[in-house]
């Protein structure tokens, strides 16, 4: 369901030697994931026979158990509805191969020979390299009835839904090309890496990288299973590591440094790596050997059946722009603040001398702030080069206000102070409009007052605007047309909203402006988000809050990350939405705000299409110049009816 595929990742214990005690405990291990809904089930390097016997490979006994058990397994995949790939040596034509055996439906589907082998298990084993063909018949390894067989390192397999698969044997760390580079570069979606890797300090933490960066890389789902602690013998320890890794992230991993004798079950969204690989289309420039042109296709699954998992076991965050950990969050806002600088750093060095900016004494604007005035440090310029304004309208409240000027002060900037009341009310009175009316007009008037004076004083002072605006803001089309739409560069068009809150917290705390700006920053942080376009209460508290019209940007930035990053449909985020904020937003909820978010996503296009420069951060971006080229004019009744169908 939506593209999840469950993998099950199999450390059994191992005897080793003893074939049939092994099949066995492969069996039960093949009869626990079935009832878990596994659409793959997979196992270490040579799991049948165990990787350490050594010599034993050369035993006719051991061979022949091995053949007797690739029997039992085949029949045993016509009642799981599955792919089964189990570790195996093979006897072809004179020689023994150390290979990965794909079985489904009945049948054997692909013997995989290892491409790449160890000075050691050369004394056993010979190379994919090595074999002067590429198919192989049943009967030639021992099984019944006869049918034809790929037999090769080269090939992609295609099972339930279309998803393409492959799988690579053996130790990968330092490979400057993995195999599964050229396989992924012709269409696999997974990478399985069956090994059985000894271990030693560190090698853990390297291997997850190298995994990581593979899955980034390739846009793949990357899953690797190694042979267990009961493999260890005479000098070497097995660790029995098993990691899953989509798309540059790892998603699962076994908990015990040493392990064995367990299942690891994680649900690969195959969804992401499909998007990534229609969005960056460049592997097969990259390979132009003949490794990654021969590669073959093959269909394995018989029953044409749907894949069993429902995502039930995938981690959703509920803010996928912000990291979890703390320290990861601290660098990335840093990182993040350190781009706004450099990009605004390069537009002033060409275009003025000052910056004139907007400051509400909101997140937005506060932000935008302090990258300004981190830019005139770095220019070696004044800190009077940035030229805040602080502009009180009809719903300005003090604290607001007072955060405004307090931060202006703290920073040492040029500060003015311009009201726009009486130049909006005699604009009302202009154009015909009833001041106690508090309609759009009255409210996108205020924002076109104050991108005059903005841009006005910019004019008179040889400067640029820098916006405010953030990503959230722009995906939505919450903006004013030619009001706060408009400005020279835009430091925060790469922001989401669930972010910027945590950029200010950031900064107060690594106290970057010192500790007079720290402690304003902090409450500008936990301070609503308003426009304040509409009047306060008789107490002076702000009555508007955009989330009360717009919705909660807690999820139309989870709706941002999935349509924009991934291209889900509507119905696939409704899901992954219900189980992120299970407890917090109720399926109507939910609902409700992912119709606001398509219709205004589509609607206001055409405010993005004219958009001025900003800097981009992340992955997900909305500039027109290449990060999301979109009709303005797009119907968006297609996504609707699906939303109306939840």
């Amino acid at each position: 369901m939506f593209d999840y595929a469950r993998i099950a990742l199999a450390v059994p214990e191992v005897s080793v030697g003893g074939v049939n005690e092994n099949t066995k405990k492969i069996i039960e291990i093949i009869e626990n994931a079935k009832e878990k809904k596994a659409d793959f089930i997979v196992f270490p390097e040579l799991s049948l026979t165990g990787y350490t016997c050594g010599d034993l490979f050369f035993q006719e006994s051991l061979l022949e158990n091995v053949t007797l058990s690739l029997n039992k397994l085949a029949q045993i995949s016509e009642t799981v509805d599955a792919v089964i790939i189990v570790g195996a040596p093979a006897y072809v034509s004179g020689k023994l191969y150390d290979c990965a055996v794909v079985l489904n439906a009945g049948r054997i589907c692909a013997v995989v020979p290892k491409p790449f082998l160890t000075e050691s298990e050369k004394r056993w084993f010979s190379t994919a390299d090595e074999c002067d063909f590429c198919d192989i018949m049943s009967e030639d390894i021992g099984v019944y009835p006869s049918y034809k067989i790929p037999f090769s390192s080269n090939i992609v397999l295609e099972g339930k839904e279309k998803v393409k698969f492959c799988v690579e044997t053996g130790d990968i760390l330092g490979a400057p090309v993995m195999p599964g580079a050229y396989l992924s570069a012709n269409g696999a979606q997974i990478v399985f890496n069956i090994c059985a890797n000894n271990e030693i300090v560190a090698r853990r933490k390297l291997f997850d990288d190298e995994i990581r960066n593979a899955s980034a890389k390739e846009k793949v789902v990357y899953a690797s299973v190694s042979a267990g602690k009961t493999e260890s013998t005479t000098d070497m320890i097995f660790s029995g590591h098993s990691v899953v890794a989509e798309c540059g992230k790892i998603i699962s991993q076994n908990e015990n440094f040493i392990d064995g004798d367990y299942i690891l079950f994680a649900d690969a969204d195959i969804g992401k790596v499909k998007a990534d690989k229609i969005k960056k289309n460049t592997e097969k420039s990259c390979f132009w050997t003949p490794d990654a042109q021969n590669i073959r296709l093959y269909g394995v699954n018989a029953y044409k059946s749907k894949l069993h998992s429902d995502g039930s076991l995938a981690k959703i965050k509920k803010m996928p722009f912000v990291p979890s950990d703390e320290n990861e969050r601290t660098q990335r806002c840093l990182a993040i603040f350190d781009m706004q600088v450099a990009g605004l750093e390069k537009r002033m060095k060409k275009a003025a001398e000052k910056v004139v900016v907007g400051v509400s004494g909101g997140l937005d604007s506060t932000l935008a702030l302090l990258v300004c005035t981190k830019t005139m440090e770095k220019l070696n310029r004044p800190a009077s080069n940035v030229i805040g304004i602080t502009m009180p309208g009809f719903g300005t409240t003090s604290r607001t206000h007072n955060n405004a000027l307090s931060l202006m002060n703290a920073l040492g900037i040029a500060t003015k102070e311009i009201s726009i009341k009486e130049a909006c009310l005699k604009h009302f009175e202009d154009i015909g409009h009833d001041a106690s009316v508090h309609d759009v007009t009255y409210e996108n008037a205020q924002a076109r007052e104050r991108t005059q004076i903005l841009m006005d004083v910019a004019n008179k002072n040889n400067a640029l605007v820098c916006g405010t605006g953030d990503l959230s803001e722009s995906a939505l089309g919450w903006c004013t047309y030619n009001g706060d739409h408009m400005y020279m560069y835009g430091v925060n068009e790469g922001v989401p909203k669930t972010l910027l809150k945590w950029m200010i917290e950031t900064i107060a705390k690594e106290n970057i402006f010192g500790d007079e700006a720290s402690k304003i920053l902090k409450d500008v942080a936990a301070t609503p988000i308003s426009p304040e376009l509409l009047p306060p209460d008789k107490d002076g508290n702000m009555t508007q809050k955009t989330e009360d019209t717009v919705g909660p940007y807690l999820l139309h930035d989870f709706f941002i990350y999935y349509a924009v990053r991934y291209g889900f449909s509507p119905e696939k985020i409704y899901i992954l939405a219900l189980r992120a904020f299970e407890g917090e937003f109720d399926g109507d909820t939910i609902k409700k705000w992912l119709k606001v978010f398509y219709r205004r996503f589509f609607t206001q296009q055409f405010k993005r299409s004219c958009s001025p420069d900003g800097v981009k951060i992340g992955s997900v971006g909305l500039s027109p110049r290449g990060d999301l080229i979109m009709a303005s004019d797009a119907d968006f009744a297609d996504w609707a009816e699906k939303i109306e169908r939840l």
